[in-house]
């Protein structure tokens, strides 16, 4: 069996620590780096080397996983003094699996294409769950055999991966996924609410939906966390108000209006605004509540 590449891993949060034990799994020899210490700790008992900061993460590395919270975070580790682009050597691969603007994607992979550096931008969807069970789908921007050499690893996190185009491409596609996210947990928690509100059980109308042409795994999955009021985060809200104003931006850039989007981004705004950022996402059915005056709630209906 041929040797594995050396593999370091920058963000060990929600996403990057299950992601990042995956590889180790695989028997991938990883290097990880993370701002707060305990996740790293963690990686390093299962067999994992830290280094102490990102250019040390890059250097003698075949390819480097970033997978952070937002545009700033990923400038400051990869562009950043001392950052991950000093350290890697020229041939290295960056793969980005972080949400963030195209614009932000295309600028880093120039950038490190001067230094001789490949690059692609690869964000993810699937949540916690996906992030643990290695079954993310993965969208994918940049040079096609650049994605052919990081194909290997990639496997080893996700289940679907589709390449959509050039530098950029992956963060459009991201946008669009979140587009449809979060405009459909609003749409589940309106229709949850209204069920409740006109005196029928959103336990029975989710599971009539489910069985319909409504059916998604918003439904099922955000669903159930709603009628549970179970919001503990796997995706936070103040993460979906980040990608919703990517939406909404990359939509104005484009000419395109987007008034779902815009909407629902508005919604959220308001849900971190009065600080539950850091409920799951869906956890808007928490302001919708607020703003009809009434919980979500079960009647007592005879059979």
């Amino acid at each position: 069996m041929p040797d594995l590449p050396r593999v370091g891993f920058l963000g060990l949060g929600i996403m990057g620590r299950p992601m990042a034990h995956n590889l180790l799994r695989a028997g991938y020899p990883l290097v990880v780096y993370n701002r707060s210490p305990a996740p790293v700790a963690e990686l390093v008992a299962a067999g994992a080397e830290s280094a102490p900061t990102p250019a040390a993460t890059g250097a003698g590395c075949d390819l480097a996983i970033t997978m952070l919270a937002n545009d700033a975070a990923v400038e400051a580790v990869v562009l950043g003094p001392d950052g991950l682009a000093a350290g890697l050597r020229r041939g290295a691969v960056h793969v980005d699996m972080s949400t963030i603007s195209p614009l932000t994607a295309r600028r880093i992979a120039a950038h490190l294409a001067e230094r001789g550096v490949e690059a692609l931008d690869a964000p993810v969807s699937g949540g916690e769950v996906g992030a643990r069970d290695a079954t993310l789908s993965i969208m994918v921007g940049g040079p096609a055999a650049t994605l052919e050499r990081a194909r290997p690893p990639l496997e080893r996190l996700g289940r679907s991966i589709v390449h959509i185009g050039a530098a950029g491409a992956g963060q459009v596609a991201k946008a669009c996924n979140q587009l449809v996210v979060g405009v459909t947990i609003d749409a589940v928690a309106e229709a949850l609410l209204l069920a409740s509100a006109a005196g029928v059980d959103p336990a029975r109308v989710r599971e009539a939906l489910l069985g319909g042409f409504a059916s998604s795994r918003v439904l099922d999955l955000h669903g159930q966390r709603m009628l549970d009021h179970a919001f503990q985060p796997g995706f936070m809200a103040s993460m979906q108000l980040k990608d919703l104003n990517i939406v909404v931006a990359l939509g104005e850039a484009a000419g395109v209006p987007l008034p779902g989007a815009t909407t629902v981004r508005d919604l959220y705004e308001a849900l971190v605004a009065r600080g539950d950022g850091r409920l799951d996402h869906s956890g808007l059915l928490t302001l919708l509540e607020g703003r009809a005056g009434r919980p979500l709630q079960r009647p007592a209906v005879a059979d």
